[in-house]
């Protein structure tokens, strides 16, 4: 059981990017069941890798059942269908501008659950105006395709007035297609909606890497976050001023701020109202773009003011100045997810839960510390 790759993810390996098209292509059935696929050279000139890669590509394909050779004959999409196996559909619109959801997927695939079942990725057709109507499109395909389950990141940054993530839920709900939150839930606290979310306690994420910086010595610690951010970044926030209130430090309002981090004129006056020791993020991304920003201003992290931030994206330890992180278990995640999405199919009437793992604390230089290390 594999996800489909983005195809903008031009920095996977090519046997990756090959076996990603092969993949797309016969879940979304341009290849069909029991259909011959292209020679061994001819995959060769259409993707312009070695034989080596393709075979790579294909071998990988074979060993998940989803193709089958044929002495003499060639390599055929496979026509059989495992008993009792399932069809997950996976509803991601963030998939290539957040870092967690590709290992995410990745944790599905390597699940011990997983080897029956199939995930399946959605492909909206021609133009569409904005990513709300990419997402609709997609639920659509998955209600008429009738999948057993639907994996669903709801769309961040969308406008308040977009009701996109509620409209798809309400869809599928009429359906009778169970759904599972991954990492974020539709409503605002305290709503708690009626579907399971696997994820990570973001509130006590927030707390503990707050509870880091006022150890390495901040007392005015800044909250950075984007405007129409997902519910994950309210309850960040809400860890981060539990935090300051344990510790006795100063909870100022001007300390907590919504902006877009690549605005330089928004990240200086900011800077110049709150006086900030320490900024702590509402993810990796956010800090990321921050940080550039403040070293561009000519603000010194960490001697001017301290960063971290929530996830460990990949990118992370690689920043200017190495980012201090809570890691998500995102492999972890996917695992749970799928346990979560078979016993909601098999036991409708069980109540909706939050099925939250812990992170890990990744200590880099953006706060302080001469060297990294990852804390348990």
């Amino acid at each position: 059981m594999s996800p489909r790759q983005p195809d903008h993810l031009t920095t996977a390996p090519k046997y990756r990017q090959v076996y990603a098209s092969l993949w797309r292509d016969i879940q979304s059935g341009r290849l069909k069941k029991g259909e011959r696929l292209p020679s061994e050279a001819e995959l060769v000139r259409v993707f312009g890798a070695s034989r080596i890669t393709v075979g790579r590509a294909v071998r990988d394909l074979q060993r998940e059942g989803l193709v089958e050779r044929r002495a003499g004959s060639g390599t055929f999409v496979s026509s059989r269908r495992a008993s009792g196996a399932l069809s997950f559909g996976l509803l991601i619109p963030d998939l290539g501008d957040t870092e967690i959801f590709e290992p995410i997927c990745q944790g599905m695939m390597a699940s011990p659950l997983a080897h029956t079942h199939a995930l399946v990725w959605g492909s909206p057709s021609g133009p569409l105006a904005s990513p709300s109507d990419r997402a609709w499109q997609i639920c659509r395909q998955y209600i008429e395709r009738r999948v057993d389950g639907v994996f669903l990141a709801p769309l961040e940054f969308v406008d308040p007035d977009d009701d996109i993530n509620q409209r798809i839920a309400d869809g599928l709900d009429a359906a009778g297609i169970p759904i599972v939150l991954l990492d974020r839930p539709i409503t605002r606290y305290p709503d708690r909606g009626r579907h399971d979310l696997v994820g990570i306690d973001n509130r006590r994420a927030g707390f503990v890497i707050t509870t880091h910086v006022i150890g390495r010595g901040a007392r005015r610690i800044a909250f950075a976050g984007q405007p129409n951010a997902a519910a994950t970044v309210d309850a960040r926030e809400a860890g981060y001023r539990e935090a300051l209130y344990v510790a006795g430090c100063e909870i100022d309002r001007r300390l907590v701020r919504r902006l877009d981090p690549a605005d330089a004129p928004a990240v200086e006056a900011f800077m110049t109202a709150a006086t900030p020791d320490a900024i702590v993020c509402a993810n990796d991304r956010t800090a990321g773009v921050l940080m550039q920003t403040l070293l561009r201003l000519g603000h010194a992290i960490p001697r001017d003011v301290r960063m971290v931030g929530i996830d460990d994206a990949g990118f992370a330890g690689l920043l200017p100045v190495p980012l201090t992180t809570l890691r998500q278990p995102t492999r972890e995640i996917g695992d749970a997810a799928l346990g979560a999405m078979l016993q909601r199919v098999a036991r409708r009437d069980l109540p909706a839960r939050d099925i939250l793992l812990d992170c890990r604390l990744v200590v880099r230089e953006s706060c302080g510390s001469p060297e990294s290390k990852s804390l348990p």
